[in-house]
C-alpha cells in the first residue's frame, strides 16, 4: 500500500485585501485537512487568519499557534521548535496542512523559522511554500509608485534599527523601503533627509486594510503614533522621465 505522506503548505496570503490572495494559495486552503495561523502570545488575533478566513471551508480545523514578541532568542527558538512538532504531529497522520503568513512566505516572516526547524526534524515531509503579496508591493501600486526602473537598485529593511541601514550605504540605492517602521519614524524620516535625493517619500499603515492610512508627507507621520504596520517608502524622483540604459 502506498504511504499517505502529509504535507506542508507555507502560503502567503498577502497584505490585508483578501482578493488579493493568490489563485493557488485560496485552492491549497479549500482542500487541506488543517490550517495553522500565528499570533501573538498577547492576544489571540491573527491578521493573516482574517485574510483567508474567505478561503477556508468552515468545516476545516483552524489552530493557532502562540509566538512571543520578546528580543529573548531563547524564548523565540523554544516556541519555533515547539509549534514545529505541533506540526509534524500532523504530517505523521498524513495530513496535507497549511501555515498561513501574512504577506510572502520568505519576507521578514514567521514561516521562515518554523521551516527551518521542520526541515532539521522531519525532513522527509515534502513541503511547499507559495509566494504572497507583499506589502510593500500593494503599497507602491496603492499609489502608482513605481519602486524601481531600468538598473534602479532597491533597499528592502526593517524599521527596528531606524534609519541606520540607510546611512550604512555609501551609495545610496533609488529606493528605499521599511518595513514595521512604527517606532522609529522620526530618526528614519532624520536618515532620508541626511541622504538627500529622495524627493518622493510616502508612508502607509494597514495597506490594503479596512483601516489604511496614506501619508504623502512622512513629517505627518512623525506627529501621529502610527500602527504597527506602518511602512515608508522613499525615492529619487526621476527628473526627465528617461529610464537608464
Amino acid at each position: 500500500m502506498k504511504e499517505n505522506k502529509g504535507v506542508l503548505y507555507g502560503l502567503g496570503v498577502g497584505p490585508g485585501d483578501p482578493e488579493l490572495i493568490t489563485l493557488k494559495a485560496a485552492r491549497v486552503l479549500n482542500v487541506v485537512d488543517m490550517v495553522f495561523a500565528a499570533a501573538s502570545t498577547k492576544n489571540a488575533y491573527s491578521l493573516a487568519l482574517s485574510i483567508a478566513k474567505p478561503h477556508i471551508p468552515d468545516s476545516t480545523p483552524v489552530r493557532m499557534l502562540y509566538f512571543p514578541m520578546t528580543q529573548d532568542q531563547e524564548e523565540k527558538k523554544k516556541a519555533w521548535e515547539e509549534h514545529a512538532n505541533v506540526i509534524i504531529e500532523e504530517l505523521k497522520l498524513g495530513h496535507k496542512v497549511a501555515f498561513i503568513t501574512l504577506g510572502d512566505v520568505m519576507t521578514y516572516s514567521t514561516y521562515g523559522y518554523v521551516l527551518r526547524n521542520i526541515e532539521e526534524i522531519a525532513p522527509q515531509y515534502p513541503i511547499i511554500s507559495i509566494p504572497g503579496i507583499t506589502s510593500y508591493q500593494a503599497a507602491a501600486a496603492c499609489v502608482n509608485m513605481p519602486l524601481v526602473e531600468g538598473e534602479d537598485s532597491l533597499l528592502l529593511t526593517s524599521g527596528a534599527k531606524g534609519g541606520d541601514r540607510l546611512r550604512e550605504f555609501a551609495a545610496k540605492p533609488e529606493c528605499v523601503v521599511f518595513l514595521k517602521a512604527y517606532r522609529n519614524v522620526e530618526d528614519i524620516a532624520a536618515a532620508i533627509e541626511e541622504a538627500g535625493g529622495y524627493q518622493e517619500s510616502i508612508g502607509i499603515s494597514n495597506c490594503g486594510q479596512k483601516d489604511e492610512k496614506i501619508f504623502r508627507d512622512i513629517d505627518e507621520l512623525c506627529d501621529r503614533h502610527p500602527d504597527y504596520w506602518t511602512l515608508i517608502v522613499a525615492k529619487q524622483k526621476k527628473g526627465d522621465g528617461t529610464q537608464k540604459t
